[in-house]
């Protein structure tokens, strides 16, 4: 049996609209909560009154409050990985134009969360951090997989190597930025910053091996 297989459902998944209108609406509510005051003031009451429903609707999806914040954290991880899709198959057709759409979009994806995302990513229990490394994971392969046609630009002895080494390099300065009392904001600054990351990725790419003579 996989993983998978064994990994317990995060919570009951709606099988009928209104269900599924109704668990949006909480989940909207637990993260409007969660941006503005922090998860500490997180609270299934809390989430009840904002979302406009009763507490014990959120008690039959989920089982308490960490259960409900594994599935805001599943929600907000797959909206980040279906944001980097979506902006990696609109880039540019080169190199370049995939690794800046990459940071462009790594960095408006943490930006969008307020902060929260690493809040989340840190909450009590096992499920936040397996799921964030399974997104690290998926968005890492997004990544490869829109560059793969240009790898032949690449001019590292290791071109597979040294696009993940890339990947993870932009990966980490974009969730450094989220966590920054100075982080850059606004369109245009996020803008300049991911086109001096893409810059900064390619430079490393097509600048051939530095090997040091033999001793």
């Amino acid at each position: 049996m996989t993983d998978e297989a064994e990994r317990p459902a995060l919570y009951r998944e709606p099988r009928q609209a209104r269900s599924a209108a109704t668990l949006a609406r909480v989940l909207r509510a637990a993260e409007e909560i969660a941006a503005s005051a922090g998860l500490d003031e997180l609270t299934i009451t809390g989430v009840a009154e904002r979302a406009g429903v009763a507490v014990g609707t959120i008690y039959r999806r989920f089982e308490d409050k960490e259960q409900l914040v594994a599935a805001l954290t599943e929600r907000m991880l797959e909206r980040r990985e279906e944001y980097v899709a979506e902006r990696l198959g609109a880039a540019e057709p080169s190199l370049a134009g995939v690794m800046e759409a990459y940071a462009r979009a790594l960095l408006e994806s943490f930006a969008a969360s307020g902060g929260l995302m690493p809040e989340l990513l840190r909450a009590r229990g096992t499920e936040p951090m397996a799921r964030g490394a399974r997104a690290i994971t998926e968005i890492h392969r997004l990544l490869l997989e829109a560059a793969a046609p240009y790898a032949g630009q690449i001019r590292r002895s290791d071109p597979q190597a040294a696009l993940d080494t890339a990947a993870r390099a932009l990966l980490g300065a974009c969730f450094h930025n989220s966590v920054r009392p100075d982080a850059v904001t606004g369109e245009a600054e996020l803008r300049r910053y991911a086109e001096e990351l893409g810059e900064m990725a390619m430079a490393y790419l097509l600048t051939p091996d530095l090997r040091l003579p033999p001793a």
